[in-house]
């Protein structure tokens, strides 16, 4: 597969691909490890439970589907990462903002913030309905009604079952039951200021740092240094989990979050006091308690391939009842790669070409979109009988 990847030999990605989802669509990714000569041991397990890629921990993603964790070894999505000076926001932010050199419909100088009245994004959707004409009627949390050919959605799915009142003739019912089925992981952090990064102080007795990036199977899981250089003020990330682990912090206020932390911390670092170095109250986010994301990213648990194929596959809307067309699904959680900006894009430009062909729309011959070509690259379709 790593082979086939790079060299993007797509007929034989998804003939290996095919055979594995065929296989082991029904396989959580703690039975494939028990189904391994190397982790036969449970001490073997439990202890590779306890480390990941950024999640504080595999064990997080024990129960779901293993076709989850090989996308994310094929593509190396664990592996060369880098940090965006102002964070990841600036992805969006720049969207939002780029003149793009090469335009043809406008005017040169124009952006996405231009195209908007006063440069801004109009407020949250409340309401979504069909309307006469097969259009998609709008509310907004102003109270302003409008009402469009098409309208492409890339929030957090499960808004249209609570956040958004929708009428049910928006989609098919099963790409409704698809996204009723969705499963989110939560997620957890708290961050504090610190006056300097003083983990890099060096330890008298050992010449080593007194202070290190931490995995461990205590509450915090997942404990980060951040700094700008040595003599600036910095900011550790105490704690960073997943799922039960997130859950379990969910009751507490960030000062009580901190002092929990704080004392793990220190059973593990008995020598480095690190609240004499805070400098500012701490931060958290808990993304199932935030109303407008509630979880952290989609992450499909056994069975689950159909329901993501349904959404994925959305935008190809010939196949639908024509009464069901015309609002198109995008975003991470659509996608294959939930949580990586890249499945956001992907489903983005699906999405617009699905915009496109329903408007009568088409490509040029020589450089044909997503749904020209799907029937070469589709994901492989399981049997549902």
């Amino acid at each position: 597969m790593n082979r086939a990847m790079r060299e993007r030999d797509v007929p034989r990605i998804r003939e290996i691909w095919a055979k594995l989802v065929e296989k082991l669509d029904n396989q959580t990714f703690y039975g494939f490890l028990c189904d391994s000569e190397a982790f036969r041991s449970f001490r073997h397990r439990e202890i590779f439970g306890q480390v990941g890629f950024g999640t504080g921990g595999w064990d997080t993603d024990f129960p779901n589907s293993i076709l989850e964790i090989l996308r994310v070894v094929y593509t190396e999505a664990d592996d060369h990462h880098r940090g965006i000076v102002g964070g990841s926001q600036q992805l969006p932010l720049r969207l939002w903002e780029r003149t793009p050199e090469k335009i043809t419909h406008w005017a040169y100088g124009t952006s996405l913030a231009t195209l908007h009245a006063g440069g801004e994004p109009r407020p949250a959707v409340t309401r979504l309905h069909r309307t006469a004409g097969n259009r998609i009627t709008v509310t907004d949390a102003s109270g302003d009604i409008r009402t469009y050919q098409a309208a492409i959605f890339t929030a957090q799915s499960w808004m249209l079952l609570s956040k958004i009142a929708c009428d049910d003739s928006l989609f098919p019912i099963d790409h409704w039951t698809a996204m009723e089925r969705t499963h989110y992981m939560e997620s957890s952090k708290l961050f504090v200021p610190v006056d300097r990064p003083f983990w890099l102080d060096k330890d008298e007795q050992t010449g080593r740092d007194v202070m290190s990036m931490t995995l461990t199977d205590r509450m915090t899981r997942g404990t980060y240094l951040l700094d700008d250089g040595p003599d600036k003020p910095a900011v550790i990330c105490l704690s960073y989990t997943w799922c039960d682990d997130s859950l379990k912090w969910l009751p507490l206020s960030a000062s009580e979050r901190m002092e929990v932390m704080l004392k793990s911390l220190g059973e593990i670092y008995p020598k480095v006091d690190i609240r004499k170095h805070v400098i500012g109250n701490p931060v958290t986010v808990s993304w199932e308690d935030e109303p407008y994301f509630m979880g952290a990213f989609k992450a499909n648990l056994p069975g689950h391939y159909r329901y993501q194929r349904r959404l994925f596959t959305h935008f190809m809307q010939d196949r639908l009842p024509e009464g069901k067309r015309g609002i198109f699904l995008a975003g991470d959680d659509i996608s294959w790669t939930a949580g990586w900006a890249e499945g956001a894009v992907q489903t983005a430009l699906n999405a617009v070409w699905g915009v496109m062909h329903h408007l009568g729309g088409a490509t040029d011959a020589t450089n044909p979109g997503p749904g020209d070509v799907f029937d070469e690259i589709a994901p492989v379709e399981l049997p549902e009988d």
